[in-house]
């Protein structure tokens, strides 16, 4: 087996499935990678089959000092800060620079946590079902070490729920379930993944153009903060193309006026710290990402699965317009911010 893997996905769930011969495991939030060792050589792959390995370099060493001396290992690469998972910080490793590489590798350093072996010496494992899998992964790292860990797993959906509820705090966000008998299926969504699910009420300040056509394709939400200043929080984007269309008549009454007392745009209204729309970066792939500014006075809900710092860690959910809510009154003290749990707990726990 050689790289490049398309790892095995996930499809959503909003219940914990219950039933015989089922599996679960805390769901990581970092960015997935599948290891490759042959002796002395390490290769890190990604969820969209590109190298890593020149991102992690700390983790290369780890690996090749604490995996089996031929094997293929699917898992999460993370990084633990103080309070919890830190994808902000993982984010940065993404950096063409040698230099600045190696001095993140020695500030934010980068674990791996195993979660499936699909080769270990001469024996491909992709058909055997993750029950033999596990077993096997569990053995091979029987004797590893920190940055290298192996992920918990029980099978009792009680102690599941307890993981969904008390680790996420941690960073963690959500829960997978796996059948005892199912194969490793690269790139096919055969695997359950069941995350938190939130809803806050946001300040629609701005939006940005569909790139097919005339039409919204999303929108941009804000926060205020004690002192006032709103910030860019995340956007909303699940809409259908009708959805899109009926967008551009709702948010035109709110164009006129917007951008000359604008809070994130240039100049003296921007909060010396508020968060605002980003321009183009490494992440953005050549993307246009310019924005429409609104008159902050819409309010809309949305659902959000997880809170990263700031801000959403990923896109929200369209809910629903607020016309009785005020703009002001969308602070951060209405979201709910689960108290962290101890990584070291998660971690051992896969003991």
């Amino acid at each position: 087996m050689v790289p490049p893997v398309s790892p095995m996905l996930a499809k959503a769930a909003r219940e914990l499935p219950e039933g015989d011969g089922l599996s679960y495991e805390p769901k990581w939030d970092g960015f997935r990678c599948i290891v490759f060792r042959s002796g002395d050589e390490v290769e890190l792959g990604s969820r969209n089959e590109r190298p890593l390995t020149r991102y992690f370099p700390e983790l290369v060493a780890a690996l090749r000092d604490n995996l089996p001396e031929r094997c293929v290992v699917d898992g999460e690469i993370v990084i633990a800060g103080p309070a919890g998972l830190d994808f902000d910080a993982l984010s940065q490793r993404i950096h063409p620079a040698a230099t600045r590489i190696a001095q993140l590798a020695e500030e934010t350093p980068a674990s791996f946590v195993a979660f499936d072996l699909l080769a270990i010496d001469d024996d491909d494992l992709r058909d055997d079902p993750y029950s033999v899998r596990r077993h096997r992964l569990r053995t091979a790292l029987a004797r590893t070490r920190p940055p290298v860990h192996l992920t918990p797993m029980t099978g009792d959906p009680e102690v599941a729920r307890d993981w969904f509820a008390r680790f996420e705090g941690a960073g963690l966000d959500g829960v997978v379930v796996k059948p005892a008998g199912l194969r490793y299926q690269p790139g096919k969504r055969v695997m359950t993944k069941v995350k938190h699910e939130r809803t806050a009420d946001c300040v629609v300040a701005g939006f940005r153009w569909h790139k097919e056509g005339p039409v919204v394709g999303s929108l941009l939400l804000g926060l205020y903060d004690a002192d006032a200043v709103l910030h860019h929080v995340g956007v909303a984007s699940s809409f259908g193309a009708a959805r899109r269309r009926e967008l551009v008549a709702e948010l035109e009454p709110y164009r006129a006026g917007a951008g000359a007392a604008h809070p994130w745009m240039p100049g003296p209204n921007v909060g010396s710290t508020a968060r605002v729309p980003g321009a183009p970066s490494r992440w953005s792939g050549g993307k246009d990402l310019s924005w429409e500014p609104l008159r902050p006075e819409l309010v809309c809900e949305v659902a959000y699965d997880h809170l990263q710092g700031d801000r959403f860690r990923h896109a929200t959910t369209f809910r629903r317009w607020r016309p009785d809510r005020d703009p002001a009154s969308c602070t951060y003290d209405q979201l709910d911010t689960p108290v962290p749990s101890e990584l070291a707990e998660v971690f051992g726990a896969g003991r």
